[in-house]
């Protein structure tokens, strides 16, 4: 009997809509590590289906196909933009960062010490997609968040009316 989850697979998968998908899965490999799953091209070539992991969850794709279905999933160029972050953490949040800029990736948010106990980043794939790229540091208990997270605002509205 298959499992209602298949293996390799946690109850949330994202699916990222990319336009040119086979370049983006090349993109992912040098830049993230990734390792390649499967492709599915249709006729014209492009992808109705890929899919990556990257650490111990699997992404999967599909090419932009707004030109056959106009009510369809976009990328975001297609949508001028992406209201999502996709969180990866990694044992070496510095170096991950750098190779993935170097690979071509835009710098949103150089990695830094968080008041929650990460070191944290945002970079934005030349595909459009936005990445928090994270390595966990200390584990904080709600009380010590709050208090870091109330300094830590309090900061940035002092340093927002310089």
């Amino acid at each position: 009997m298959a499992k209602p989850i298949p293996d390799g697979f946690h109850s949330i998968t994202p699916h990222l809509v990319i336009r040119n998908c086979s370049e983006a899965l090349s993109y992912y490999e040098k830049a993230l590590g990734a390792e390649i799953l499967a492709r599915s091209p249709g006729p014209d070539g492009r992808l109705w289906h890929a899919s990556m992991r990257i650490g111990d969850s699997i992404i999967m794709m599909a090419d932009d196909f707004s030109d056959m279905r106009p009510d369809g999933p976009r990328s975001p160029q297609s949508l001028g933009g992406t209201s999502v972050i996709i969180n990866l953490y990694c044992p070496d949040v510095d170096a991950l960062f750098e190779r993935a800029v170097k690979a071509g990736a835009v710098a949103m948010m150089p990695p830094a010490d968080m008041f929650w106990g990460d070191r944290y980043s945002q970079l934005r794939d030349p595909y459009g997609h936005t990445w928090a790229i994270s390595t966990h540091k200390e584990d904080l208990t709600p009380e010590e968040r709050a208090e870091r997270g109330k300094q830590a605002m309090a900061a940035f509205a002092a340093q927002a009316k310089k």
